[in-house]
């Protein structure tokens, strides 16, 4: 079975209930749309998340979020096969999976592109109070083009998107207005260019996390404590 929840920030206390309540197994895939919070402090402290989740009967699969470290520059990392791809994992903890951002892969089936980061609200924030900010929070012009190509080469037909952030016509009502009042400026530019995406691409469902909220607005779905079958 394959499952799809949002932004953990290293809280992972509700997905241990939810293996309980399930009596998943190893076989069983959570996918986490984004910050997971696996790789975000950089020191023991994440070592003892990742040892910690390494006990639990499930198979998680992260995509990229803006508050963490992108695996490849995280030690330990390396690609092997996975769901009709490339992820990224460490041996030590087999049941952590990062998709390669931009990438296409085949999950339970379906032909899913994943798409990571956005851009930090809160950045200026995070840099005053000396908080993990991550300066390649955003896809780089290289994941754009990876992810284009992939899309080109199967005709711009996928059966499911996962991304962090949305494309910017489908942001949560009044939340651009929201953080521009609290945070001032913000670089929309990964929503903008999903938003690119959106209207070129023919696609059943698209995943969001980022944005902390649980609802539906017709083909997207944006998620953050709720777990819902990935259908």
């Amino acid at each position: 079975m394959i499952w799809v929840t949002g932004d953990k920030h290293g809280v992972f206390e509700d997905v241990a209930d939810f293996c309980r309540r399930e009596g998943t197994s190893r076989d069983d895939v959570l996918i986490v749309l984004g910050d997971a919070g696996i790789n975000y402090y950089g020191d023991a402290r994440d070592t003892a998340l990742k040892q910690h989740l390494a006990q639990y009967p499930i198979t998680l699969f992260c995509v990229h979020g803006n508050h963490e470290a992108r695996p490849e520059r995280v030690r330990g990392y390396a690609r092997r096969a996975g769901f009709g791809g490339e992820v990224w994992a460490d041996p030590r903890y087999p049941n952590q999976l990062f998709p390669v951002d931009g990438a296409l892969y085949e999950i339970g089936g379906q032909r899913t592109l994943v798409v990571g980061g956005a851009y930090s609200a809160d950045k200026f924030q995070r840099l005053l109070n000396h908080w993990a900010w991550f300066e390649d929070e955003q896809p780089s012009d290289a994941v754009k083009a990876r992810a284009e190509a992939a899309l080109e080469a199967v005709g711009w037909r996928v059966d499911a998107v996962l991304s962090h952030t949305c494309p910017e016509g489908v942001l949560p009502p009044g939340r651009k207005e929201a953080w521009e009042r609290r945070f001032g400026p913000i670089d929309w530019s990964t929503e903008r260019w999903l938003q690119g995406l959106r209207e070129r691409l023919a696609f059943r469902l698209w995943y969001v996390g980022h944005h902390h909220v649980d609802y539906r607005a017709g083909d997207f779905v944006f998620l953050y404590h709720q777990f819902i079958p990935f259908a």
